[in-house]
């Protein structure tokens, strides 16, 4: 996803020198997706190049969000095989399941009859889905579904959001392998970090870098099977394998465990809502989402507007029961169990400003209705 490119195209010989490089220092998965421009034919031919397809574990993505009939799921994965070069793929996703709507959906065009075809076929290997929902939403898909693998954004910063921890422990007790994706929020748990953040790290005596620590505190957790990076320097592979091959679960002390919570109190140090998401206001007799649409408007201001509205629009906007702030009548049942013993009601009305602009409203109707299309 994030090969180097030049010219709007990946440059394929500096993605090629990088994925050897990785390969070599132990790498053998390697995750790509149809939306994601170039990279599927990139490793293709990387792999073509070097005889590298039965060394490697190739993982790719169905756009679900594209398919309107059955036919439509083959025309997708032959494209993908052709671009990939090979006749089978090892792990093979459901791609941005927000709501369990969408699975339903890939349900009523025939998947499971398709993915039992292609199993025994053996073009697929293993069958999984990558997830951008609530907790809820996550374990009703996991649970509706024999499946192989899941992929879910997770991070110390993300621990309660998303999946979240319950849902990759959750996953972990039924067996089923959890990958990671965004263990550095895209970044934002280093180069975005505050400055003070920063310093904080840079002085601490276990002497890791804030991409170490983020990694670490996902490999010592038995639940997290691979963590994905998007790496596209050589330092960046060769710093990455050095801690996965260096870390153990248990590894973390618990003054490593104080320290990322004095890291996070500093990154939310300018939160809006001083919400918890201990859930208490939860649930809303209009189904409105309390505590992930403060974390979103919290984003918003951590992190960065277009961040925090983004993630509003994926965990909260494209569900098909509407879960946002405009559904609140004022009953006031939330700020009656709230510890925190914040004005919910006109918390949310200030975050529902900030989060829905007019040209957002448009944007989230126009992505739902693609998203959640019967």
């Amino acid at each position: 996803m994030r090969f180097t490119t030049s010219m709007g195209a990946i440059d394929i010989d500096k993605a090629e020198k990088e994925i050897l490089e990785a390969y070599n220092a132990g790498v053998n998965y390697f995750d790509t997706a149809y939306m994601y421009s170039g990279s599927e034919s990139a490793l293709g031919t990387i792999f073509k190049r070097n005889n590298m397809r039965e060394k490697v574990k190739i993982a790719t993505k169905l756009p679900q969000y594209l398919v309107k009939s059955p036919g439509a799921i083959d025309r997708f994965f032959n494209e993908e095989l052709s671009r990939l070069q090979t006749d089978y793929v090892d792990y093979y996703f459901m791609h941005f399941l927000t709501d369990i709507a969408a699975w339903e959906n890939l349900k009523k065009n025939g998947i499971i009859e398709w993915i039992a075809q292609k199993k025994k076929a053996g073009a697929i290997r293993n069958i999984g889905f990558s997830f951008h929902g609530d907790t809820k939403m996550f374990l009703k898909i996991l649970n509706d579904y024999d499946w192989d693998i899941c992929l879910v954004q997770y991070n110390y910063l993300d621990e309660f959001a998303q999946a979240g921890r319950r849902g990759v422990e959750e996953a972990h007790k039924k067996g089923i392998p959890v990958l990671i994706m965004e263990p550095l929020r895209g970044g934002k748990l280093v180069d975005l970090l505050p400055e003070n953040a920063k310093k904080m790290i840079k002085e601490n005596p276990r002497g890791w870098s804030p991409a170490e620590w983020s990694f670490r505190w996902l490999f010592n957790q038995e639940a997290v099977t691979c963590v994905l990076s998007g790496m596209n320097s050589t330092q960046m592979i060769q710093e990455n394998c050095r801690v996965a091959s260096e870390a153990k679960i248990g590894d973390f002390t618990k003054e490593d465990f104080e320290f990322i919570d004095k890291i996070k109190k500093e990154i939310n140090s300018k939160l809006k809502v001083n919400c918890t998401a201990c859930r208490y206001c939860m649930p809303c007799p209009k189904n409105v989402d309390i505590p992930a649409i403060f974390r979103c408007y919290n984003e918003m201001y951590s992190e960065g507007k277009m961040s925090g509205r983004f993630e509003f629009a994926q965990t909260v906007g494209l569900r098909k029961q509407n879960a946002t702030a405009s559904q609140c009548i004022n009953c006031g049942k939330c700020e009656t169990h709230c510890p925190q013993k914040i004005p919910i009601r006109e918390e949310l009305k200030k975050a529902d400003k900030a989060l829905r602009p007019w040209y957002f409203k448009i944007g989230i109707a126009v992505a739902k209705a693609f998203v959640l299309k019967k």
